[in-house]
């Protein structure tokens, strides 16, 4: 069969065949570099001499696509030319076929920015057979492109490697276009970040190449801080670097406690992931955090050596040195390119280490990421650090008519799928797909918005700020990590797990690494501070000490747990007290007839907001194999782990001033406090300091601190309150009537209809400071706070001989809230509200424009009514107290209140998800089963309701 076709000027034709192995020309023309070889090919009539030569051939097809194939045939004797689906894949086009005004087609595709473009559209022949047309590229085009826009796109996405870096990138990744371009020596082109970020001493001898050791077989690691300014809780970060690939590992740190503890974390991840390459030596810096007994027994128990280098001779742990020294060169770049502040040092650290995995070293030709992996690193998921990103806005939050991205700053990638990205106007810390998201290359968002400037004096940053060593002092967290993590191995090596085999199987629950869930933005643009909600996730769909209804037996062995057995320091050396090193690493069943015992490990309240305990539970074979059908699992054992992993795990306010100073938010608290004085100096709350009266024992004070949130669960402001220890007051002498009336579930709910039905509008205001506007019916004398200067008169003597009387009522004491619902009471009722007996804590007018209803709980007023109404009884109720107005009512007692075209919906989802997330079943599969409603409101309205 003869297929003919006209070509186009400088075109030929070529087949597209999808069962050849390789690519056939007939020309030349086509080939940049050819090798001269005979040899046979195999044809559907037999073997042929026909192959004259191969090489690397560069062609165009017919719509301007340019395919760059290594391994082509050359063929003169060809009738034909050839082109392999393999080498337009490789190319990096996906083949799909489609049908157009009933011909068939084959398409080449890509995916740019999560959208589909067709590169060339193929037509077919009526048997079938695709064609196209092809014509040679100018060799010296093809070698000699100069591209500079492409390269320095690539160089600032890459973290500014030279030149030489950047050959060897090109040559060992995918996903680029610098295939064809030129890449300029490091003197042909100029970068202000580079010249202003990298200063490289160069060494006055030659190094010496020394073979290196296997995989794993030698780890370096070392601590870089205390970092000024920190990044959100942050002051350190640690690296771990092996010997031989130069695969690196980075994690952050709030406080050298946890840095022996994350180590010992990372290892137990390594011996899991590569069970076929075990660690033999690992050196650590003399440094006071990495000195721990229980540390050592366990790396001796399973064939580790622990090194410490000469003091002061840093040489002798080079690797671990020259990584925070690459890592430094790399981040400082980043940010002076981006306009993030200094405080993100952190985001730029973890993304220069991913960049820094996919980067060959000195010594490889290829990167650590593709000497591990064996497969060429794919790189077109990388942009540039600190760019704007346009992300999907959750279905949720947007509408139809509404905007479906919103814009974020781009600050590196989890993986190729899933991107980190901060919000620019709160500095939140969100993920998104990378498909997903549109990316501008060209514009750098500022956190705080557009219109903020950054001050180069508060840009530098300080890696080893010594100043800054006292808010890091040594305890014993760091031996107490360790001795849990140990213990909680020891213990899940001998439970039993479905998943087990012959060999070794492990599951591990470490983060491979950790960032800030916010940056801080200065106070001026924003008042929200950090806010680390992230948790351990544990098994989906079962909490922690959930058993079955029927118990199961255990058919192997009995697992016994006492929470009250051992002490730590006991529990560290048992495992190990009668048998030798080599017997504990060859014979798995040693420990198998040991009860398994369980110590609660105490956590001191440093950094507790910081999600940086990392636990680690590594099962590894026994030689037996179980059936989960069977087994059933310790309740005391189960609920004692889930204790203890939520008890340390809880994001707790702090309990006094002391505990605020210590905490990394400390700015944000001190401003609260500084608040809460200047409004008690303001409401004339406290009297002169006088002699504590005969026979009168003055009430206590206390600081209480809360973090204010939104409907999303978001931290909107800090709060200190200054109150009365109320449980020191006697009834009948200094208070008498404590009931203030507050609105309840039913009402508001009623309320809430009522809105609905009537079309009302509801608005939701805040009383700043509310009990301090009611005045004490009865004398109270209060301990003289910390901070409250003494008259010299009195200053020789000692501060419990005075007190100071209160004049008006302050949170805490007994009658505080219901000489608040007196004094608001008596003013709205003055201006003309009423009040029933059944409900006294709703306040309702009705005018000629309309009418509004007041509903109190506390100082939270929800105002319902008609617009003008509303805006009248702000305007009155602004005029006697200082309030807020927080706009339309979205969250109320719990309840989040939604306010759609056609009603209101209401629903407590993200309490729902807390209470999930805290017993750890938020992977649980809900039902779609809607609840029973044990009974309906029915509202019945009439015209006469409000006169």
């Amino acid at each position: 069969m003869e297929l003919t076709e006209i070509s186009p000027n400088g075109f030929e034709q070529c087949l597209i065949d999808s069962a050849t192995t390789h690519t056939i020309l007939r020309h030349r023309d086509y080939f940049s570099h050819m090798t001269l070889v005979d040899a046979n090919v195999n044809t559907i009539s037999g073997v042929a001499k026909l192959i004259e030569g191969s090489g690397i051939a560069c062609v165009i097809l017919s719509k301007g696509t340019k395919l760059i194939i290594k391994d082509v045939l050359y063929s003169s004797k060809s009738r034909r030319n050839l082109l392999s689906f393999k080498d337009m894949r490789l190319n990096g086009f996906h083949i799909e076929t489609m049908s157009e005004n009933q011909k068939e087609y084959l398409c080449l595709t890509t995916n740019r920015s999560g959208n589909k473009y067709i590169s060339e559209k193929m037509p077919a022949y009526s048997s079938g057979l695709y064609y196209t047309y092809i014509s040679p590229i100018e060799i010296n085009v093809v070698s000699k492109i100069n591209d500079h826009n492409s390269f320095i796109l690539w160089h600032d996405r890459l973290g500014h490697p030279g030149s030489t870096m950047m050959h060897k990138i090109i040559q060992n990744s995918l996903g680029h276009s610098l295939n064809n371009v030129k890449i300029p020596q490091s003197s042909d082109f100029s970068c202000t970040a580079c010249s202003l970020g990298k200063l490289i001493i160069r060494p006055s001898l030659y190094k010496i190449g020394v073979e290196s050791p296997a995989f794993l077989e030698t780890i370096q690691g070392d601590i870089c801080g205390p970092i000024a300014p920190p990044c959100g809780p942050f002051r350190y970060f640690m690296v771990l670097i092996d010997a031989s690939t130069r695969w690196s590992h980075v994690s952050l740190l709030s406080t050298r406690n946890f840095a022996f503890a994350n180590l010992l974390a990372q290892i137990i991840r390594l011996r899991s992931q590569f069970p076929d390459f075990s660690i033999k030596k690992i050196r650590l810096d003399n440094a006071g955090e990495f000195t721990s007994q229980s540390f050592n027994d366990y790396c001796m128990s399973i064939g580790i050596d622990v090194e410490h280098p000469v003091p002061h001779v840093h040489t002798q742990n080079g690797l671990a040195e020259s990584l925070i020294k690459r890592l430094q060169l790399i981040a400082r770049p980043l940010l002076m390119k981006s306009r993030l502040p200094s405080s993100a040092w952190g985001y730029a650290i973890m993304h220069a280490a991913n960049l820094i995995r996919l980067r060959p070293t000195a010594y490889h030709k290829f990167s650590p990421l593709q000497l591990i992996s064996g497969k060429e690193p794919n790189i077109s998921h990388i942009k540039i650090f600190g760019c704007s990103v346009y992300v999907p806005i959750a279905p949720p939050y947007r509408t139809k008519m509404g905007p479906q991205r919103r814009l974020g700053i781009y600050v590196g990638f989890k993986s190729p799928s899933i991107i980190n990205y901060l919000e620019p106007m709160t500095g939140d810390l969100f993920t998104a797909r990378f498909d997903d998201c549109h990316f501008d290359e060209t514009v750098f968002p500022a956190l705080g918005g557009d219109n903020k400037e950054m001050d180069p004096r508060t840009e530098d940053i300080t890696w080893n700020a010594t100043g800054l060593s006292f808010l890091d002092s040594r305890t014993n967290a760091c031996e107490q990590e360790i001795q849990k993590i140990i213990h909680l191995q020891s213990v899940a090596n001998q439970l039993p797990d479905a998943f087990t085999d012959s060999k070794k199987v492990t599951k591990s629950h470490i983060p491979a690494m950790n960032t800030p869930s916010r940056i801080e933005i200065p106070a001026e643009i924003s008042e929200r501070t950090l806010a680390n909600e992230s948790m351990i996730r544990k098994k989906r769909g079962r909490p922690l000490g959930s058993r079955d209804l029927k118990p199961r037996k255990l058919k192997k062995q009995d697992v016994v747990c006492d929470a009250k057995e051992v002490q730590p320091s006991q529990e560290g050396n048992e495992h190990y007290d009668n048998i030798g090193i080599e017997d504990n690493i060859n014979n798995k069943d040693t420990s198998k007839e040991d009860p398994i015992t369980f110590e609660e490990v105490n956590i001191p309240d440093t950094d507790r907001n910081v999600d940086n305990f990392e636990i680690s539970i590594n099962y590894v074979s026994n030689g037996m194999q179980w059936n989960r059908k069977d087994i059933d699992v310790n309740d005391i054992f189960s609920y004692a782990i889930a204790t203890d992993i939520m008890n340390e795990h809880d994001d707790n306010e702090p309990k006094s001033i002391d505990e605020c100073r210590r905490r990394n938010d400390w700015p944000k608290w001190n401003e609260a406090i500084q608040v809460e004085l200047k409004s008690l100096e303001k409401r004339n709350v406290f009297g002169p300091i006088v002699h504590t009266p005969k026979g009168v024992k003055p009430v206590g004070f206390k600081w209480v601190f809360v973090r204010k949130r939104n409907e999303k669960n978001e931290i909107v402001r800090y709060k200190a309150r200054l109150v009365a220890q109320g449980f020191s007051q006697m009834p009948g002498i200094n208070y008498d009537e404590t009931y203030s009336p507050v609105v309840d579930a039913t009402t508001l709910r009623f309320l809430i209809g009522m809105s609905v039905f009537e079309r009302l509008q509801m608005r939701l205001m805040d009383v700043v400071t509310a009990y301090l506007y009611g005045s004490l019916d009865t004398n109270i004398y209060m301990r003289i706070p910390g901070g409250f200067k003494i008259p010299d008169a009195y200053s020789s003597k000692s501060r419990d001989l005075f007190s100071i009387k209160l004049q008006k009522s302050l949170y805490g004491l007994k009658q505080s809230g219901r000489m608040w619902y007196n004094r608001l009471s008596e003013y709205l009722i003055k201006e003309g509200y009423k009040n029933d007996p059944i409900s006294p804590c709703v306040f309702i007018q009705r005018s000629e424009s309309g009418f509004a209803i007041i509903a109190v709980y506390v100082d939270d007023l929800n105002i319902i009514g008609t617009s003008n109404e509303i805006e009248n009884t702000a305007k009155y109720l602004m005029k006697e107290f200082e309030m807020k107005d927080l706009g339309r009512t979205k969250f109320c007692l719990g309840i989040q209140i939604e306010h759609l075209r056609n009603g209101i919906f209401i629903h407590q989802s993200n309490y729902t998800e807390k209470l999930l997330k805290r017993f750890y079943m938020e992977k649980a599969h809900p039902l779609n089963l809607t609840s029973t409603l044990s009974r309906c409101v029915k509202i019945n309205f009439n015209t006469n309701t409000y006169t």
